[in-house]
């Protein structure tokens, strides 16, 4: 039989549980990415929905829906933040190219030179600009909360032989995404773009309906390409895998300031763990793949501005047809010059 003392914390308990119970009712979001449980996004959806769930002492839920559970393309995911149906997305910028052609910025090649300047830009205020734009663009319904990574850099890998210089680029049927930047890059490099779903690109390879494709090391190794014939690695790293995290912004705007800040909080804790695991499990991924029989070339500095001299169409074509291209590409510059001045301004304090 429960004495007074014993019934009189039995029933608190129940009342703070009731209480938590209601409080995590108060807000539930909803987030989503293309990609699987061993990939950077979801590390970040982990870190994030950890620290906004304990911030906000159960008022707000996050429910966490990998690969196309809720939605299976940039275009059906993003007109679910749109519209309010999924309240929180990530994409490349290829995914999200058809509605903000300029996000393209980022894959064009060779402006940022390592994570460090990549990093510093992402954390400042050329986002901010980029979430304006977007703002805008979507009719104030589609918010850009932060950039973050998702595979570190961009690299150029293919079945058939070692690249060293654009020349051996020439009639590669290589893999991109639909948007028109890479694929003006690709024939400037002299290679074939073969638009291809990420989904698709295992079998592709493996039948040779393309010989090659451009992605980091942690997405070679989590899709396993090295079993399609993926043997060849060109550590190039001539663009940054940039990562989009959206959310409706009605669904932002409709939590009290408190919480908002706490959503606020949790998207640069998400953030930084997207910049901090890809640089640890590429450590694994280098080794599985020279494992499997995979052969790495690291390219000189003269060679990568080969590549840099052969791909200034893709410049030209992102300041003459995209709206507003010629000033964010500006902005872009401008941020990552920037950087590069304060990053080298760090480096020499500590090294003094």
């Amino acid at each position: 039989m429960l004495t007074k003392t014993m019934r009189s914390v039995l029933l608190a308990a129940l009342m703070c549980g009731t209480a938590g119970a209601a409080a995590a009712q108060d807000y539930t979001l909803r987030a989503t990415a293309n990609s699987n449980t061993e990939d950077e996004d979801y590390d970040g959806l982990v870190v994030f929905k950890k620290y906004v769930e304990n911030a906000s002492n159960g008022r707000i839920a996050v429910e966490i829906f990998m690969g196309t559970q809720i939605c299976a393309t940039g275009e059906e995911c993003l007109q679910g933040i749109s519209d309010g149906s999924i309240d929180i997305y990530m994409s490349t910028s290829g995914g999200a190219a058809g509605l903000f052609p300029y996000l393209q910025v980022l894959d064009l090649p060779y402006l940022m030179s390592d994570d460090r300047v990549a990093e510093h830009v992402l954390t400042g205020d050329f986002p901010r600009s980029i979430r304006a734009r977007a703002l805008d663009d979507s009719g104030d319904t589609i918010r850009l909360m932060t950039v973050g990574n998702t595979g570190g850099w961009r690299s150029y890998a293919n079945t058939l032989r070692q690249v060293q210089s654009p020349d051996d680029l020439a009639g590669l049927k290589l893999r991109t995404v639909p948007a028109d930047l890479p694929q003006v890059m690709t024939t400037a490099l002299g290679a074939s773009p073969t638009p291809i779903p990420w989904p698709e690109l295992f079998t592709s390879l493996q039948s040779g309906v393309v010989e090659g494709t451009a992605n980091g090391i942690t997405d070679i190794m989590n899709m396993r390409f090295p079993d399609a014939g993926l043997k060849y690695l060109t550590l190039d790293q001539h663009s940054y895998v940039a990562a989009f995290w959206w959310m409706s912004n009605q669904r932002f705007l409709e939590l009290p300031e408190d919480l908002r800040q706490i959503v606020v909080d949790g998207f640069y804790d998400l953030q930084q763990a997207t910049f901090a695991s890809p640089k640890r499990k590429e450590i694994a991924a280098y080794e599985g793949f020279v494992a499997a029989g995979g052969q790495i070339y690291v390219p000189t500095p003269e060679e990568k501005q080969q590549f840099l001299e052969k791909a200034q169409p893709a410049f030209e074509w992102f300041t003459a047809n995209v709206p507003a291209g010629e000033e964010v590409y500006a902005e872009f510059r401008e941020a990552v010059a920037q950087a590069e001045q304060e990053v080298a301004a760090a480096r020499e304090a500590d090294l003094n």
